[in-house]
């Protein structure tokens, strides 16, 4: 399994992926889901990807070449040429959806599904940024004002931070924290997500990135985030009052609903339940 995230917002973008891969509690690996595609001036775009690792090095690898046919008097449409993302992002599909038709039935035949997705953004020379997330049958979504951000992967343990904290108009800075407290939170909770980790923060109209690093377990900033955030929480959930006591709590549990009759009790073999 894996767990990647992409966010966009006002000020830029920011992904995020794990990189640990397995096959079986005997079979664990390491290979990055992130891959940059970059044209300094004039395109940039990061991929993230997640499911079947030998489908997802597949995508990568055809991506680079896909051509998607135009018509008879147009050159064919490739992630190097694409007018916009979402052309961009269309390539993509078509190249999933060639390894499907190269890999699909042998796949099928062995019992084994065919299962990748994909976070897929960045920005165009000529129009604005854009993110996209991609599924298994080449289809895709676009991220939006209400929904600004995309997870693939183990995504549930970290989406409840990014749900209360990421806005369109969040900073850069706060978007990259709080997608490293996600992942940490799903590093936490499930064994098939790990380190290193790959963190990218793109600025809008910079059609480049300097701003990536590899994080492993001796990062300084991932260490103190890892240790913070646990000893954070632990605090404000002591700091929560207790809801059943001797003394009488500020906000009392045990009282009467003002919709709902108290729960009944069956008390002998004779009553009806409903």
């Amino acid at each position: 399994m894996t767990y990647c995230v992409g966010i966009k917002l006002e000020a830029g973008l920011v992904f995020l992926s794990d990189s640990r891969t397995n096959a079986g509690i005997d079979q664990i690996s390491t290979f990055r889901k992130m891959m940059i595609y970059e044209v300094p001036g004039e395109r940039f775009m990061v991929l993230l990807s997640a499911g079947n690792l030998s489908i997802s090095q597949s995508v990568r690898e055809i991506l680079q070449v896909e051509k998607v046919d135009r018509g008879p008097h147009e050159e064919p449409l490739t992630i190097w040429n694409a007018p916009s993302m979402f052309d961009a992002t269309r390539v993509l599909g078509s190249a999933i959806r060639r390894v499907y038709e190269q890999d699909g039935p042998s796949l099928k035949a062995a019992g084994v599904d065919f299962n990748m997705s994909a976070i897929f953004g960045g920005q165009v020379k000529g129009e604005a940024m854009r993110l996209f997330q991609v599924y298994s049958a080449g289809n895709f979504i676009e991220a939006t004002q209400e929904t600004c951000y995309f997870q693939v992967g183990e995504s549930k343990y970290g989406k409840p931070v990014l749900d209360r904290m990421i806005t369109p108009k969040s900073r850069l800075n706060t978007a990259a924290k709080c997608a490293l407290v996600s992942m940490d939170s799903t590093l936490k909770s499930n064994l098939s997500v790990g380190l290193p980790l790959d963190l990218l923060v793109y600025r809008e109209g910079s059609f480049a990135s300097q701003e990536h690093v590899c994080i492993d377990e001796h990062n300084p900033y991932y260490q103190m985030i890892h240790s913070t955030w646990g000893q954070r929480l632990r605090e404000v959930f002591l700091s929560i009052d207790d809801p059943l006591g001797d003394t009488e709590p500020t906000h009392p549990l045990l009282v009467d609903s003002e919709r709902y009759a108290p729960l009944r009790k069956i008390t002998n073999a004779s009553e009806k339940v409903v």
